[in-house]
C-alpha cells in the first residue's frame, strides 16, 4: 500500500477505525469497506435514515481495488454492446447505456453533495489507434455503435489530426472519443465516501475480518461471523469484489485478476504542451492487453495495465501486488506512447479486481436467506459500484417496486461459477497469453492475428 500513488498523496493521515467488539444486531450488515459497500450503506440510509447499518472491513476502508485503481469513472461495461443486445434485446441494451452514461455525472454530483473532493473531472476517454489494424477495428466499432443508435456526441471517430490535438501519442492514425468518463483520485474518493457514510448514520468497523456468512433460517436471522463477535441482520451484503474467493465456499464465484500501475513524478507544463491531455482525458490505445492512464490533478501520469498472471486456486496475496516484469512493460509502454517523456517513475503498485465467469456484473438479494451480493465489475467498478449500490438499495427498501435501476440486466443476475482447478488457471492464463501474442503480431506486421480472432470469439461466447 505504501507504494500506491493514491495513498501517498492524501492531504492528511488516515485515521483508522476501531474493530468490532462483541455481538451486534442491525438491519443491514455489509462485508467490505470499498466503493460497493460504502455506496450501499450510503444509498440505504438516503432511502431510510432509520436503518441500522454496519460496514465491516478486514483492513481499512478503500484498502482493496477501491483505493488502488486507475481512477477512470467511466460508463464502460464489461460485456460488449453486441452481447448485451443479443442476450437482453435492443430496448434493454439502450436502457443500460442510458443509465451508465448518466451515471458518470450522477457520481460527480453525489460526491459534491457529500463534500467529497475526489478530483472528479469529466474530460472523457481517448482511445488511440496506433496502427492501421487498430484504426480499422476502432472505426468499425464506431460504425457499429452508430448503426445501433449511438449518437456522435456519445462516441465519435477522430482523424489523425483531430486526435493529435487532444492527445499526442506516437504513431496515431486516429482515435475514438467519448465524453462519458471522468478522472478521479481513488483513495480520496474511498476515504471521503467513508466519512460521508458515517455522517449519514452508518457504523464502520475496520480491522474486522469476516470468516463466515450465514443465511437466515426459521429460527435465526442472517449473520456474519468475525473473530470479535457475531453481527445479526435482516440483510447481509457481500461487497468483497476481488477478495471474494477468500470467503468459505466462494472460491469459484469470481476470479481475482491483478492489474498493476506506475506513476510519474509531477511533469512540467512543456510536457503537456506536447502531450495534450488539456482536458484531463483518460487515455488508452486499442491493444488487446488492456492499458489505461490519466493525468492527475498534480500533473503526473498514472498509468496501468493487465498482464500479471492469474494465480492458482484464486489466491489473493499481498506479494502479487508487485510484478517487476509488468512494471517494466508499463514503463516501456509509457515511453512508447510518449517518446518525449523523460521523467522519473515514483510509484509502483497493484491490486486484485474481480471477474465473473460470464463477465457480467451482478446485484442479488435473496429475501428468504437475507444474503445479498453486488460486484463482478472486471475493472470497471468506479461508476458501476455506484449504480449497483443504488439498485441494491432499491431492492432492499422497496422490494415490490421496479425502478429504472432494478430493471437493469445485471440486477438479479445469477452468474455462472468458474471451473475447478486446474482448468481455470489454464484457461485464464492462456487468454492472457493470447492477448499478448495478438499485440505482438499486430505491432510487428500491422495485421490482425489469428489470436485476435480467437479472443473475439472467446469474449463473444460469454452471454449472461
Amino acid at each position: 500500500m505504501s507504494a500506491s500513488l493514491w495513498w501517498s498523496t492524501l492531504d492528511e493521515p488516515v485515521v483508522e477505525r476501531a474493530p468490532l467488539r462483541g455481538d451486534l444486531d442491525v438491519d443491514v450488515a455489509i462485508v467490505g469497506g470499498g466503493y460497493t459497500g460504502l455506496w450501499s450503506a450510503r444509498e440505504l440510509l438516503r432511502r431510510d435514515p432509520t436503518l441500522r447499518v454496519a460496514v465491516l472491513e478486514r483492513e481499512v476502508c478503500g484498502f482493496g481495488a477501491s483505493g488502488r485503481n486507475g481512477g477512470w469513472a467511466s460508463a464502460l461495461y464489461p460485456l460488449s454492446d453486441d452481447v448485451v443486445r443479443r442476450a437482453y434485446g435492443e430496448d434493454e441494451a439502450r436502457h443500460l447505456r442510458h443509465i451508465l452514461n448518466d451515471a458518470v455525472p450522477h457520481l460527480g454530483r453525489a460526491l459534491a453533495n457529500d463534500g467529497v473532493d475526489a478530483h472528479f473531472h469529466q474530460g472523457g476517454t481517448f482511445v488511440g489507434a496506433r496502427s492501421a489494424t487498430q484504426a480499422q477495428r476502432l472505426r468499425a466499432s464506431v460504425d457499429a455503435a452508430r448503426a445501433a443508435g449511438v449518437a456522435q456526441e456519445d462516441l465519435r471517430w477522430l482523424n489523425a489530426d483531430e486526435a493529435r490535438e487532444r492527445v499526442a501519442m506516437s504513431a496515431l492514425e486516429g482515435a475514438t472519443y467519448t465524453p462519458h468518463c471522468a478522472r478521479v483520485h481513488p483513495a480520496r474518493l474511498a476515504l471521503g465516501l467513508a466519512r460521508a457514510t458515517e455522517r449519514a448514520g452508518a457504523t464502520i468497523f475496520e480491522h474486522t475480518p469476516v470468516t463466515r456468512l450465514l443465511g437466515a433460517t426459521a429460527t435465526r436471522r442472517a449473520s456474519l461471523v468475525t473473530p470479535f463477535g457475531q453481527v445479526r441482520a435482516d440483510y447481509v451484503v457481500r461487497a468483497t469484489e476481488g477478495y471474494t474467493p477468500t470467503l468459505p465456499r466462494q472460491r469459484r464465484d469470481v476470479v481475482p485478476l491483478f492489474s498493476l500501475m506506475v506513476a510519474t513524478e509531477p511533469l512540467p507544463d512543456d510536457f503537456f504542451a506536447q502531450a495534450g491531455l488539456a482536458n484531463y482525458e483518460t487515455f488508452a490505445d486499442d491493444r488487446h492487453l488492456i492499458i489505461y492512464g490519466q493525468r492527475t490533478a498534480d500533473n503526473r501520469l498514472a498509468f496501468g495495465g493487465r498482464g500479471a498472471p492469474y494465480h492458482f486456486a484464486s489466491a489473493v496475496e499481498a506479494r502479487f501486488d508487485e510484478n517487476p516484469r509488468v512494471f517494466t512493460l508499463l514503463e516501456e509502454t509509457l515511453h512508447e506512447l510518449f517518446p518525449f517523456f523523460d521523467g522519473a517513475l515514483t510509484h509502483r503498485w497493484g491490486g486484485a479486481l474481480a471477474m465473473p465467469r460470464d463477465h457480467s456484473p451482478f446485484v442479488r438479494v435473496d429475501y428468504a436467506s437475507g444474503l445479498c451480493a453486488a460486484g463482478g465489475y472486471t475493472g470497471d467498478g468506479v461508476v458501476m459500484s455506484h449504480v449497483a449500490a443504488r439498485a441494491l438499495a432499491d431492492l432492499i427498501t422497496a422490494p415490490d417496486e421496479e425502478t429504472d435501476l432494478t430493471r437493469l440486466p445485471f440486477v438479479r443476475h445469477a452468474t455462472k461459477r468458474w471451473e475447478f482447478e486446474p482448468l481455470r488457471w489454464l484457461g485464464i492464463n492462456a487468454g492472457l497469453a493470447l492477448a499478448g501474442w495478438a499485440d505482438r503480431v499486430e505491432a510487428r506486421h500491422d495485421r490482425a492475428s489469428r489470436a485476435s480472432g480467437l479472443l473475439e470469439r472467446l469474449f463473444d461466447s460469454f452471454p449472461p
